[in-house]
């Protein structure tokens, strides 16, 4: 599993989902990780990446995205269930 870094150490990437958007020209995708601590604590990371690098800040999602995104979490039951979906 891929390693990533937190303020709380780093952690495994467990799940990664991506929905790609896009604003006239721009691209981008918007990202929620799963992550694992060493300790074994669950985290949760919403991400967006421009030209294939997460990036932080806010993340914007549209309608239609969160509609998306509620379709992919059917491939992604560990994420589905830490959200509560």
């Amino acid at each position: 599993m891929a390693k990533t870094a937190t303020p709380w150490g780093s952690a495994e990437v467990v799940e990664e989902l991506t929905v790609p958007q896009r604003s006239g020209e721009k691209r981008f995708a918007s990202k929620v990780q799963l992550l694992e601590t060493k300790a074994g604590e669950r985290l949760v990371r919403f991400a967006y990446s421009t030209n294939g690098t997460n990036r932080r800040g806010p993340v914007t999602l549209r309608v239609k995205d969160l509609e998306t995104l509620h379709k992919r979490l059917e491939e992604h039951p560990a994420l589905a269930k830490v959200l509560g979906l």
